[in-house]
């Protein structure tokens, strides 16, 4: 059996990032420093972030939601390998790995798109279409948005409760927003975001 336990091991390493899940543990991979390096045939950078600053502004505008925030969330989120091909193998031993380059689990995406303009679109679609993947995050950013408290005693900012929210569920943003302090891996990725945010901001006036 050593010949399927390897190559398992080196997709679960790959692939530990996961969000949109509350009730759940999530894990986030440690930054790497520097843009993605492309791959054989280009596949990493064509799916890095900077290809899709036109689709974050017109889906942040159509979602009423921050561009910069969304853009430094997929900055955030860009760590994870985004091939389609290894996604969906991965997604075969573990039915609720998140999926496309924001990392959206499937119940966040179908609850995402009721009602939206791509509620006929499937949660399988996101690996093949990173347009409908920046979409789907920004409409999930949003949803999450109506959530906050309006009574909040924390001093994290309304972005940071979104950010924390996408990774750590609703359920954990309201707690935060009434002061329950960050693990580990949420701090880490609000740390992450804050790191990105320059970035972001620069990517959307080019």
């Amino acid at each position: 059996m050593i010949w399927l336990v390897l190559p398992l091991a080196v997709v679960a390493a790959l692939l530990t990032v996961k969000h949109g899940d509350p009730g759940k543990p999530y894990a986030v991979e440690k930054p790497k420093s520097g843009p993605a390096s492309p791959g054989a045939d280009g596949q990493a950078d064509k799916r890095s972030p900077d290809h899709y600053t036109a689709e974050v502004r017109k889906y942040a505008r159509e979602a009423h939601v921050d561009p910069t925030l969304l853009m430094a969330i997929l900055y955030n989120e860009s760590d994870k390998p985004h091939d389609p091909e290894l996604e969906r193998a991965w997604q075969r031993f573990k039915p609720d790995a998140a999926f496309g380059i924001a990392n959206m689990h499937k119940a966040a995406f179908d609850e995402t798109k009721d009602g939206r303009p791509f509620e006929d679109r499937r949660w399988e679609d996101l690996p093949d279409d990173p347009a409908l993947a920046v979409r789907a995050a920004a409409w999930y950013l949003h949803d999450l948005a109506r959530q906050l408290p309006s009574d909040r005693t924390s001093d994290f900012s309304r972005s940071d409760l979104l950010a924390l929210g996408y990774v750590a569920g609703a359920g954990n943003m309201r707690l935060f927003a009434k002061g329950t302090k960050p693990g580990d891996t949420a701090a880490s990725y609000l740390r992450r975001l804050h790191g990105n945010w320059s970035k972001a901001q620069k990517a959307l006036e080019a």
